[in-house]
């Protein structure tokens, strides 16, 4: 049975956020700075690929990052992957707060060698995922593809976004497609969350997000 993820919000300029997740099947203890200072991402899930397309997101997106979590992997790795989007989407709602001045849209089209991924991101409040990554092997040395999708999918619902994947390219190499597609979402976030200076309220005509 799950449990509801506890959180705290950093009140000051720097947007943080704090959460941590403990279920029968995964705990989870995720720290975010979305106004990153360049610190090294200090990533450990237990699953190595996980923790590198982690690494790759957070660079790319400018975040600060320390995550720890463990889980049920002896089983599968399924819970985890799943729970650590949710917790990353979590912590990006908390960090934003009211949203007031953000970008809220953004898009990336990320070439990785012979792969091409596109990634288009709103900040919209709606949860929705129109998922277009179709790898070229099922597994990426013992990690399963098709983990990919639950991660970007507890992301989704929990960070309350639009976000489609599109991979342009086919008959490729696996690890690039994935990881185009987590470095395509990294630039895609780190731009949509910045503070553009354009924007004093809400970036919408409802005056919510």
């Amino acid at each position: 049975m799950r449990r509801a993820s506890k959180s705290t919000v950093d009140s000051g300029a720097a947007r943080r956020a704090r959460i941590v997740r403990r279920t029968r099947e995964t705990s989870v203890d995720l720290t975010l700075a979305l106004d990153g200072a360049g610190r090294p991402p200090v990533i450990a899930t237990g699953i190595p690929f996980l923790d590198h397309m982690l690494t790759l997101t957070t660079a790319h997106a400018g975040f600060d990052i320390l995550l720890k979590a463990s889980g049920d992997v002896a089983v599968d790795d399924h819970h985890l992957v799943e729970d650590v989007g949710i917790c990353l989407g979590q912590a990006v709602v908390k960090a934003l707060g009211d949203k007031k001045g953000i970008r809220r849209y953004a898009d990336v089209t990320v070439p990785m060698d012979e792969a091409l991924v596109l990634c288009a991101l709103d900040l919209s409040g709606r949860p929705h995922l129109s998922y277009g990554l179709k790898p070229s092997a099922r597994k990426i040395k013992t990690f399963d593809v098709q983990l990919v999708r639950e991660f970007f999918e507890g992301f989704v619902r929990d960070a309350r976004c639009t976000l489609h994947l599109k991979q342009l390219t086919r008959n490729g190499n696996a690890h690039h497609e994935v990881e185009g597609a987590f470095k395509a979402f990294g630039r895609a976030l780190g731009t949509a969350v910045e503070r553009s200076g354009r924007f004093k309220g809400v970036p919408s005509t409802k005056g919510s997000l």
